[in-house]
């Protein structure tokens, strides 16, 4: 019997550092960032690209809304004249899922020339996408669009890795997943954390996988 209290007491006391080990990291990110993120498009820096972090893609090649939201926010800093080119960077391991692909479609379809489009088909997480960006495409200096409790992750991963990037929410409504994507996101700091302390390589060092 005491040995089972004391293992209880044990567990308690770690999912107690555990949770507050979580909450602390996110908020070691987002004051890191706070400066970083623009809501007010007319008052935002210019840049010279947008980075639009991939998201899910249903089968039918249609963005899901989480991706459509970052693409349509992109495409309004563009018309806005605040960014001059973009950077779609998603995931595309295998030949029947493609995120860039459906991205540039999109882009295309609303009128953005595609000349104006760079493509990473390996952008396989956050971590990958900012260090890819900056390492193998040369951006020292973007906007990243991607929603609000995704931006002081991405942001942070940046600013580790000395790139000049800002960032803008891509929130336009409310999504069906938003608590469990929230919960997923304070898990992703923690690997964050790792990835930015091991100054971790992407998984590919090519510039493109394949072509759109």
């Amino acid at each position: 019997m005491r040995r089972l209290k004391k293992f209880i007491l044990f567990s308690v006391i770690g999912l107690v550092l555990i949770i507050f080990t979580i909450l602390g990291i996110e908020a070691i990110f987002k004051r890191h960032t706070t400066d970083l993120i623009y809501r007010d498009m007319s008052t935002m820096p210019e840049a010279k690209t947008v980075i639009i972090l991939g998201a899910s893609v249903h089968a039918n090649g249609n963005l899901s809304p989480i991706l459509k939201d970052r693409v349509d926010t992109a495409i309004k800093l563009f018309k806005a004249n605040k960014v001059e080119k973009f950077l779609v960077s998603g995931d595309h391991r295998t030949d029947d899922y493609n995120e860039v692909a459906a991205m540039v479609s999109y882009l295309v379809e609303n009128g953005i020339d595609k000349s104006l489009i760079i493509s990473d088909h390996a952008g396989l997480d956050t971590y990958d996408s900012m260090y890819r960006a900056g390492k193998i495409f040369g951006i020292n200096d973007a906007i990243v669009v991607t929603q609000e409790f995704h931006l002081p992750r991405a942001l942070f991963i940046a600013s580790n890795l000395d790139l000049n990037y800002i960032g803008f929410p891509a929130d336009q409504r409310a999504y069906q997943t938003e608590y469990r994507l929230k919960q997923r996101e304070k898990l992703a700091n923690l690997k964050a954390i790792w990835e930015v302390l091991l100054k971790k390589k992407p998984r590919t060092l090519e510039e493109r996988v394949s072509s759109t």
